[in-house]
């Protein structure tokens, strides 16, 4: 039995799976993986993602401790956002899940140049 957040787990898949329960998670640490980033910054590089999800998404992520979130006190405010140490962790995760990906599509698809996923990180 795994404890975390005063909620039980039987498996430590289900704790990874509770985490990164949607599409939008495991996209915010990928960009953050690059380095740190303010709010406007993610909103344009988490592509369709709306403010509110983002923002959701940010307050979910700092929670979980797998994001930091700083503010700074200036006019306006900056608010800054990086990885934790356990955030930075899911990099080898990330890399081989990016790697799939593309061997995927390569076997089951297409790659085409409309809207290819780049990264720095690999």
């Amino acid at each position: 039995m795994y404890l975390v957040n005063e909620k039980e787990y039987n498996c430590s898949v289900a704790v990874t799976l509770d985490i990164f329960n949607d599409r939008w998670k495991l996209s915010i640490i990928w960009h953050l993986l690059n380095g740190d980033m303010r709010f406007k910054d993610l909103h344009e590089t988490v592509n369709e993602i709306t403010q509110k999800t983002l923002t959701v998404k940010l307050k979910e992520l700092e929670e979980k401790k797998i994001i930091h979130r700083e503010v700074y006190a200036e006019v306006p405010p900056k608010v800054v956002y990086s990885l934790t140490c356990s955030g930075k962790k899911l990099k080898p995760v990330l890399q081989e899940m990016y790697k799939w990906g593309i061997d995927y599509v390569q076997e089951c698809g297409k790659i085409t140049n409309d809207h290819v996923c780049k990264s720095s990180i690999l």
